[in-house]
């Protein structure tokens, strides 16, 4: 068992685990999946996460945007070794520590596969954001009322028993005036999760993209998204190295709210009311 078998004969991988041909040793950090990594028998390693009973197309899901992230060659994503229904292994990435000029590389190869577009917004496959189901039906909607209706609404939806009343309301409020924030663009090709836990830096300091949920949408949500939670490393540093190869449109500053209200609230949909003054706070700057 090598790497090379493995890719030729994926299906044969938890054949070789349940019958220990493969050394495992769990890997922290995974909140919904098993992560570990798999050490073959030429001393190679790749990396692993699974889910018993996943929900249907699970683990299909984030293959197909990890591919469509990976095939527009414009940052680090790791290779698909073995895609099955209820596990995903991809090539291992040595971690190490972030870089300025790897941050600034990673805003510059952001914003190259952002200008890759996407056909419409949304994807042609169905969509998962962690264990939350993601609506992808492709749509040619302006951006800010395909963002209300099918990136707010169905996670706003998800949450009313982590949120209240009022809350619910001021959601509702954002939404319904969603078209007064501007920005409307035609759709980029984004991560679609990229808060700074998903971006992994290797040894050289370059930071490749991983657990995505991957669609058609607004570059600014990734860029959104990389400053929350204290931000990605250098985050100063990768976002001028972004407008730089790619300014952004007059008033995204007063748009980064409500980009990273759709994360918030798939956080209250999936870990409850903890998040709910998060949400509240995104409120208070719309």
């Amino acid at each position: 068992m090598d790497l090379q078998y493995l890719r030729e004969h994926p299906a044969q991988l938890p054949v070789f685990i349940k019958h220990q041909r493969i050394r495992e040793t769990p890997v922290p950090g995974g909140s919904i999946c098993v992560a570990q990594r798999l050490t073959l028998d030429d001393g190679g390693s790749i990396f692993a996460k699974s889910l018993a009973d996943p929900p249907a197309g699970f683990f299909a899901a984030e293959a197909a945007g990890l591919r469509w992230l990976r095939e527009a060659g414009a940052v680090p994503v790791p290779e698909i070794i073995a895609e099955l229904p209820d596990m995903l292994a991809l090539e291992w990435i040595d971690h190490g520590e972030a870089t300025p000029s790897g941050a600034e590389e990673l805003g510059r190869g952001l914003a190259r596969l952002h200008r890759s577009g996407a056909e419409a917004f949304g994807a042609p496959w169905p969509g998962y954001i962690g264990s939350l189901p993601m609506p992808n039906e492709p749509s040619s909607l302006p951006w800010g009322q395909w963002f209300a209706r099918f990136r707010i609404r169905p996670f706003l939806e998800a949450s009313t028993g982590a949120l209240e009343p009022a809350d619910i309301a001021g959601v509702e409020r954002v939404m319904a005036g969603v078209d007064s924030y501007g920005g409307d663009e035609p759709p980029a090709r984004i991560h679609g999760d990229l808060w700074p836990g998903n971006v992994l830096w290797d040894r050289r300091g370059r930071g490749w993209l991983v657990d995505p949920a991957a669609h058609g949408g607004h570059r600014e949500t990734d860029l959104a998204l990389l400053g929350l939670w204290g931000g990605a490393p250098f985050y100063d540093r990768l976002l001028s190295a972004y407008r730089e190869a790619w300014p952004l449109a007059d008033g995204w500053e007063r748009r980064v709210a409500l980009h990273r209200l759709y994360l918030m609230l798939v956080h209250t949909a999936l870990f409850g009311a903890q998040y709910r003054e998060s949400v509240r706070s995104l409120l208070r700057a719309l």
